[in-house]
């Protein structure tokens, strides 16, 4: 549904979820240069996005084409669920374009120190601007949580800046396009170019916070109570550990700080590893006993 000139249009994404239909209704529209900006006060995007309640007629569409690029400035019903908006890294964005018109995968390192096709600036739920209260949804399987719709929406506008990327790259060049292999494609989040409301959402939500931590902290005093560990759960966790030494070789920011605590932990992993096999955990509780030696490393590693 995108239009000839292969960049702009609208898509629509629908999935079933616990008995409900949700579309993601995405809009790609020209931006000029000198609009392109991530401060929360911009009044344009690359691609902005309503998570609807149900599978969209053409006279929806329509309705949302109208208002959806306006954003706080559009009108909207209680049809509609979730508001976002998003911005392309550039950079990434026409690598990977350009890559794959020729026939070629995009640079791993370049993705790994970008990470996403597009970031978003807001994802606005629960009554704003019109759209539906949380009332609306709550009960609902799958979106009773505190933020699933809107972590439902930027897991569909993930899908929909990997569909758009290679749509552009194969109108380009469809004689040598190829799609983005599998394996990278698990590589690509979405980023996010705005938190100026993280801090007053958990000065003004104390209970939902507190909530949060309990339940992480049942979680650990369940586990920390198993008494005995059998070969399978150790091999298991031996292999998930695996895993994160792999991402943690991955892991790389500008932020010297942080850089330093991530370098910290990635000398720390293998100590913590060498401890995952029978005999060391064939004590009672042997996750407490594995909880208990992390406390003497950083608190990455813990």
């Amino acid at each position: 549904m995108l239009s000839r000139s292969f960049r702009y249009g609208h898509a629509v994404f629908c999935v079933e979820l616990g008995g409900h239909a949700y579309s993601l209704i995405a809009f790609a529209t020209p931006l000029a240069e000198d609009q392109r900006t991530d401060r929360v006060i911009a009044e344009a995007w690359d691609s902005t996005f309503v998570l609807f309640d149900g599978v969209p007629s053409e006279d929806d569409i329509e309705r949302l084409r109208a208002n959806t690029p306006l954003q706080e400035a559009g009108r909207f019903e209680a049809s509609d669920l979730i508001l976002s908006r998003a911005n392309k890294s550039m950079r990434l964005f026409e690598h990977v374009a350009g890559r794959l018109a020729a026939g070629q995968q995009p640079d791993t390192d370049l993705i790994g120190s970008i990470g996403y096709l597009m970031r978003t600036t807001a994802v606005y739920g629960n009554g704003k601007f019109g759209i539906a209260d949380r009332a609306q949804i709550a009960g609902r399987p799958g979106l009773s949580e505190p933020f699933q719709a809107e972590m439902l929406t930027v897991w569909l506008i993930r899908g929909f800046t990997i569909d758009l990327v290679e749509h552009i790259a194969e109108a380009r060049a469809p004689g040598t396009f190829v799609p983005l292999d599998r394996n990278l494609k698990r590589h690509f989040g979405v980023g996010n170019a705005t938190g100026l409301g993280m801090a007053p959402f958990l000065v003004s939500h104390p209970i939902l916070l507190n909530n949060w931590m309990l339940v992480r902290e049942t979680a650990l005093a369940r586990v920390r109570a198993v008494e005995t560990a059998d070969a399978e759960t150790i091999d298991a966790v031996r292999k998930l550990a695996q895993r994160v030494e792999t991402h943690l070789a991955q892991w790389n920011v500008d932020d010297e700080r942080q850089m330093e605590r991530i370098m910290t932990l990635r000398g720390e992993w293998p100590s913590m590893m060498a401890l995952l096999h029978e005999e060391w955990l064939a004590h009672s509780q042997p996750w407490d006993r594995l909880y208990q030696a992390a406390l003497v490393y950083s608190a990455e590693c813990q």
